[in-house]
């Protein structure tokens, strides 16, 4: 036990973590709140119920759980015992974030409100990932394509204006 602690404290300690290495992370976290704003911005606009800063915190926290576990392998390097799959955080981030949906889905007599909501949440999750991941090639499309479904589609959309969400 000692032993494993005297390696983390050597580890961090002696980690050369670069200024440019830092600033990308923060960039990550920033483009995934300007991204989440933008589509929460127009989710705003229409009086919905996950807005500006249900939007941005959905694609913040993706984007720092998936910082995280990319940069957990390189805190435990050398441990055989630890293993990570950056993989299985973005399996945790879709189950939680499909449950903040479930909550916002919700039925009024024959019809079902929220479910427009629900899905974009779930998008913003994974334009938090792709900007954890700096995949921004991915984020900014996704995140342009969003507002075109959510903003513009809503005129053509067949279904009434009160049967929106």
């Amino acid at each position: 036990m000692l032993d494993v602690m005297v390696k983390l404290f050597m580890k961090e300690k002696h980690r050369d973590m670069e200024f440019k290495h830092e600033f990308e992370i923060c960039m990550r976290l920033l483009a995934a709140v300007i991204a989440g704003g933008v589509v929460g911005w127009e989710r705003g606009t229409h009086e919905k119920s996950a807005g500006l800063r249900t939007h941005m915190l959905v694609a913040l926290g993706s984007a720092a759980f998936t910082l995280i576990s990319i940069h957990t392998p390189q805190t435990f390097e050398g441990f055989d015992w630890f293993k990570i799959d950056p993989t299985r955080v973005i399996q945790g981030i879709i189950g939680g974030v499909g449950f903040l949906g479930a909550g916002a889905i919700f039925r009024r007599k024959s019809s079902v409100h929220g479910l427009t909501t629900a899905s974009g949440i779930w998008v913003i999750a994974a334009v938090g990932i792709a900007c954890g991941f700096g995949y921004y090639a991915i984020a900014l499309p996704v995140v342009v394509l969003t507002v075109i479904v959510n903003g513009v589609l809503v005129f053509i959309d067949p279904k009434k204006k009160e049967d929106q969400d």
